[in-house]
């Protein structure tokens, strides 16, 4: 899917890279090969990742809460995140380190209907975009079984890809690595405006989303650019957009000091200055994990790690001491 002739080439129409490849050629991706003219994908149903998670884990805070979904995670990325916490199946795509077990949809389905605390499948661990044919047949077939789709995303995608997944992804949490181009091209190999486009257009399709924003000590952590991007999460996408600041750890080629708590506390006061709903990840400290109600600043949702409580205030969404609704009644279960 998605892929035109490029004269005696064919060229990737999936990200914004556009890869142009010769015969044989893998794109920057790491998966995704030019094979007799047309796109092949290397890693059709070849999983890295498999398990049920708590929905906060992806991390989901609004979007049925204390329930579990499976993961599935396959190999490759078509970003070169410098820092990545995931760069052996994201990054090293080799054909000696991608495992030859095979997960037919059927069976991922099938497991994800066994568990009724499970609310469908979550496509996350490396990004989804590069396997985007076995993830959209995954879809499929879990909407006609009634589950929900969960994408956990760099953003970084072309428009026509984007619009399919819309039929069928319920919930994205997206990556907004920084707000300047430069970090992006330093740091990730890429671009900011494609990743700021589908977030527009999640926004507009109705679908749920929720931004994670990793804090790496001065490259990302500059108090304007932190402040322009909030204001701009409150401006184009509202400020009900959950937004998650988290901590970043030295891992990969990038070995800055891990982010201090006090810089993480900082980043959340000034987010929270507009939008409702700012959450602290890859640290434990009191309260940052837990959800208020942003008009009476009730506690209604307390979490423990990965073990949600809710409550007595929280009425199917709506805080029961001032009626203000703080999650969908159709995203909890």
């Amino acid at each position: 899917m998605f892929y035109q002739k490029a004269k005696r080439n064919v060229q990737c129409m999936l990200c914004p890279h556009k890869c142009i490849l010769h015969e044989g050629k893998i794109g920057l991706c790491g998966v995704r090969q030019n094979l007799g003219g047309k796109i092949k994908c290397r890693v059709i149903g070849k999983v890295s990742g498999y398990a049920f998670d708590f929905i906060e884990k992806k991390p989901l805070y609004h979007f049925f809460p204390g329930k579990k979904i499976l993961s599935v995670g396959s190999y490759g990325c078509n970003l070169r995140c410098n820092f990545c916490q995931n760069w052996q199946i994201s990054l090293g795509c080799t054909i000696g380190n991608i495992a030859d077990d095979l997960k037919l949809t059927n069976e991922i389905i099938n497991d994800a209907c066994s568990n009724s605390e499970n609310i469908g499948v979550a496509y996350t661990y490396n990004e989804p975009t590069v396997w985007f044919e076995f993830m959209h047949e995954i879809t499929m077939a879990a909407k006609s079984k009634g589950l929900k789709n969960v994408m956990v995303s760099n953003g970084f995608i072309n428009e026509s890809p984007l619009v399919k997944l819309l039929e069928v992804i319920d919930a994205f949490n997206i990556d907004l690595k920084a707000f300047t181009d430069s970090f992006y091209v330093e740091m990730a190999g890429g671009k900011l405006d494609p990743v700021l486009k589908s977030l527009k257009m999640i926004k507009q399709s109705n679908k749920h989303l929720e931004i994670t924003n990793l804090l790496i000590p001065r490259k990302n952590d500059n108090i304007e650019d932190f402040a322009d991007m909030v204001n701009w999460i409150a401006n184009e996408l509202g400020e009900d957009t959950v937004l998650h600041i988290s901590r970043y750890f030295p891992n990969y080629k990038q070995l800055l000091p891990t982010t201090n708590e006090d810089a993480l506390i900082k980043m959340h006061e000034i987010a929270r200055k507009k939008l409702n709903y700012v959450y602290l990840g890859n640290i434990r400290i009191a309260d940052y994990a837990n959800t208020s109600c942003p008009n009476c600043d009730k506690k209604l949702i307390i979490r423990n790690g990965y073990q949600v409580e809710f409550s007595k205030d929280f009425n199917n969404g709506v805080c029961g001491n001032c009626g203000t609704i703080v999650l969908k009644p159709n995203h909890i279960r």
